[in-house]
């Protein structure tokens, strides 16, 4: 199929500054391209033309292929020494540029084959809110908790962040409390409202998690953000916080609501798990998972779907009885509280043609119980709540 030609976006003359100081950088046009055409992400590849990804796909962009010089000397001139340096060493570097006046950038710079590539994801200005992002209200009733852990769940590019985003913002804007975010690096950007926030930003504001961590509870939070769990230290840090009175906000990579108790208890040895099970009975609040779908209306490319667990009296029984497999069929028992499944969420869609009945299927768990509950039908498996 013939790719969807976009006007030529080659770097700009040598010679120009970067956009920190008042020019502009030679990276710029392709940024500046990938807002006018709202793209998601921007891909550099030695030998390759630059290519965008828009709607979800990957389009070549109609430019002459990117040497692997062109890279690095793009790339160099909005990094720092530092960040240049540990790059030539480790062969990776995370950090985040922004357009001036524009959105931001998050760009991890890799090499490949002994050459560089790169993968930059657009950060949009705004924060958009819930139903901007065409979101379930009942994500605003997370919000209210106090304490507790709240993780958004999915893989790359499902919308975690900026479902964190709408959140931390929507109690910015409504309640007196200190927002203390830890990322790598920093993505939204917040203006002070009702709340005042702090955003720490790894290799530029603290060294590590570690040191992050190790501070963290010293800066008097009410709410965090932890970035990505990762790994037994992070995670142990998210539930310390949560069980000391904090709200705090993080993301995995699993793809249900029952799979992320799993994955949880993959990042800490076998011994340790119980005690992590535990703690996750009481101090688990809830849990969302995202995938982004392609849209059927004109305006609207991609749309959220949603998996929410709330962690109610039977969600943590099940969690302190390891029946994690029986968590999915508990969430239909209880839409009414604000839960919803994969497969009732594309239900809603399909019926608010949202999505297409293809798009659905595709993305059902199970394609047969959509079939039904897209009839009329739906079974509530008996045995389970109890």
């Amino acid at each position: 199929m013939a790719e969807s030609p976009i006007p030529q976006t080659g770097p700009v003359a040598a010679g120009a500054k970067p956009a920190s100081t008042n020019g502009a950088a030679k990276i710029d046009k392709y940024f500046r391209a990938m807002c006018k055409h709202k793209a998601s992400d921007l891909h550099f590849k030695a030998d390759t033309p630059a290519k965008f990804r828009l709607k979800g796909a990957i389009r070549n962009i109609d430019a002459q292929a990117l040497t692997n010089e062109n890279i690095e000397s793009m790339l160099f001139e909005i990094m720092t020494p530092n960040q240049v340096a540990m790059y030539q060493e480790l062969g990776s570097m995370d950090f985040a540029y922004q357009l001036q006046e524009g959105d931001r950038f998050r760009i991890n710079l890799f090499r490949q084959r002994g050459r560089s590539s790169m993968a930059a994801r657009r950060i949009p200005r705004e924060i958009l809110n819930f139903e901007q992002l065409h979101l379930p209200p009942s994500l605003a009733k997370l919000t209210e908790f106090h304490q507790g852990l709240i993780l958004l769940a999915g893989i790359t590019g499902s919308g975690k962040s900026t479902t964190i985003a709408a959140m931390l913002e929507t109690i910015n804007q409504s309640r007196a409390c200190h927002i203390m975010t830890i990322e790598d690096p920093i993505e939204f950007l917040y203006d002070d409202k009702k709340a005042f926030v702090n955003q720490r930003e790894i290799g530029l504001d603290v060294s590590n998690f570690s040191e992050a961590l190790k501070y963290m509870m010293r800066e008097d939070p009410d709410v965090i953000l932890i970035g990505e769990m990762r790994d037994e230290e992070t995670f142990s840090a998210a539930l310390a916080a949560a069980e000391t009175g904090h709200l705090v906000f993080g993301t995995i990579h699993s793809s249900s609501a029952a799979s992320t108790i799993a994955r949880i208890l993959e990042l800490f040895p076998e011994e340790g798990r119980p005690q992590v099970r535990s703690s996750l009975v009481f101090n688990l609040q809830a849990v969302v998972c995202l995938k982004l779908l392609p849209g059927v209306q004109p305006d609207i490319a991609r749309v959220p779907c949603c998996e929410i667990m709330v962690c109610n009296s039977t969600i943590r029984k099940m969690i302190a009885e390891g029946r994690d497999n029986d968590i999915s069929q508990v969430l239909r028992a209880f839409y009414h509280e604000g839960m919803i499944d994969f497969t009732e969420s594309l239900r809603r869609m399909v019926e608010s043609e949202m999505i297409s009945v293809k798009t659905a299927y595709t993305a059902a768990p199970n394609p047969d119980e959509l079939k039904m509950r897209l009839k009329g039908i739906s079974v509530l498996s008996g045995g389970i709540i109890g």
